[in-house]
This record gives structure tokens, sequence and C-alpha cells, in this order.
């Protein structure tokens, strides 16, 4: 019931992916992400990698212990790196978010732009599906073939492609977009009263 209700409200994200270039549309503010699928990660003193930039622009100028790195390229299929991946999904939903403070829940449409003859595995729809709900998404369709035109898509509407079997959430995700749900509930009217007196 939560999980519907949080749905109802969220907003249409279309994802078009491409070995050098990723675009996130916003639907209904047509506030888009359009940038190569770049990410730079620095190694620390410690060991530890960490994400330091995204973007052609963070890429132009690396230190020492930095290197690029393109989730999506790879010689036989449009992934190569699921967790770069789904960082660079998450910071592109962050930048395309109204509300830049809480964690954007969307539904999104998946659109490999290439690497799709023959059509996709079932093991590359799992993986897309799973990118985007790692990113935070609280539903995910898949679509091969022309591209969407950002006017017409109605995400309730809009049928996946063959083949594609649509699961639902399974119980710990439903848990965790309840506690999400929670906590931006609590956060909200925490704010309300702190500003009300």
């Amino acid at each position: 019931m939560i999980r519907r209700l949080l749905s109802r409200f969220a907003p249409v994200i279309y994802v078009q992916i491409w070995e050098d270039r990723i675009k996130v549309i916003n639907v209904s503010s047509n506030v888009s992400f359009d940038d190569s699928p770049l990410v730079v990660i620095r190694t620390s003193d410690k060991g530890e990698k960490l994400i330091s930039g995204i973007g052609k622009k963070a890429s132009l100028s690396l230190d020492s212990n930095e290197k690029v790195v393109n989730p999506f390229s790879h010689p036989r299929v449009l992934f190569s790196d699921f967790y770069v991946a789904e960082k660079l999904l998450q910071h592109a939903f962050q930048q395309i978010n109204n509300i830049k403070y809480l964690r954007p829940q969307p539904k999104v449409i998946v659109h490999p732009m290439e690497k799709t003859e023959g059509g996709l595995t079932m093991i590359e729809k799992r993986a897309f599906r799973e990118l985007a709900l790692g990113a935070g998404a609280i539903e995910v369709k898949l679509h091969t073939g022309k591209p969407l035109t950002i006017t017409s898509i109605d995400f309730d509407q809009f049928e996946e492609d063959e083949g594609f079997l649509h699961e639902a959430l399974n119980n710990s995700s439903t848990s965790s977009n309840l506690i999400m749900f929670m906590f931006y509930l609590v956060f909200i009217i925490l704010v309300v009263w702190h500003f009300g007196n």
C-alpha cells in the first residue's frame, strides 16, 4: 500500500544509455542530465576507492591516484561495471531531482541505445532493472527500439518490450521503501515544527 502511494507521486525518468553517453530526463519537468558516462575514482592512502568526479569535465584533470572508469564500455555488452554504473545513475537522479535534500525514488524507463542486436538476454534485462532499482527507482520498465518522445510517455500505460518479466519488489526492498517513507515523513514534520516555533 505504501509502495503504491509512493509510486503514484513518483516522478517519471527516461534513461537512455550509450557506451559514450548517458541521458537522463525527468519527463514532467523536462530537466535533463546529459554527459559522458565517465566516473573518476580516487584511491585513498588507505587503499579505499572513492568517487571524486563524474562526467567529461571531471575526467579531464586527473591526479596521480585517480583513474577514469566508463561503466558502459565493454566489447560485447553495454555493461562493464555494475557498482560504478549504479553510482553514476544515482548522481544523475540527484542532478535532475526537484527536491535536492531527499533521495529521489522515481519510476524509470531504461532504454539501452546500442549493442541490442538480437535482443537483450534475460541477464542483461535483469542487470538494467537492478541498476535502476539500486539507484533508487521505485519501479522500472525496459525499452529497446526507437527513442521515445518525452511528451508522449505515460509510465502507467507504457508496455515493456516482450520477454521482459516485470517482477514485484521483494519484501526487503518494500521494507526499505517503507523505512525511507517514514524517515521523510518524520523529517518533514520536524522541519514544519521547527519553522513553526
